[in-house]
């Protein structure tokens, strides 16, 4: 008579209920972060798309006051019309921003977001 023996089955493949939990505190932590970032995004394109109107101007104030209308509508505060830098570059006029945005993430942590953008 013969004897089954009986294979030993293959090790549990899977991940373990600590692991689990680990992989959901960097997922949120990440997604915390991500959703601290995108409205600093939003922003930019905003003021990117008011530095594009204001290039139509012809003089500096005239540029700087349709960068201000823009602003009001859009609704943005982190660039003001004051704070562009206008270049007259042969015929065109280029009108260029810089500025920082900082996210607190927790204790003395925070997130440094360098913004520079220019008309086309």
């Amino acid at each position: 008579m013969r004897v089954k023996r009986w294979s030993r089955p293959a090790g549990q493949r899977g991940i373990s209920f600590i692991g689990l939990l680990f992989v959901a505190v960097v997922v949120g932590c990440v997604g915390v972060v991500v959703a601290q970032v995108i409205p600093t995004l939003i922003e930019y394109q905003a003021i990117l798309k008011a530095t594009n109107k204001a290039k139509d101007g012809t003089t500096v104030p005239e540029v700087r006051a349709i960068f201000d209308r823009a602003q009001a509508i859009d609704d943005f505060q982190s660039v003001a019309g004051k704070d562009l830098d206008i270049q007259k570059v042969g015929d065109k006029v280029v009108v260029s921003f810089a500025y920082d945005r900082e996210i607190h993430l927790f204790g003395p942590a925070y997130l440094l977001l360098k913004y520079k953008g220019q008309s086309s």
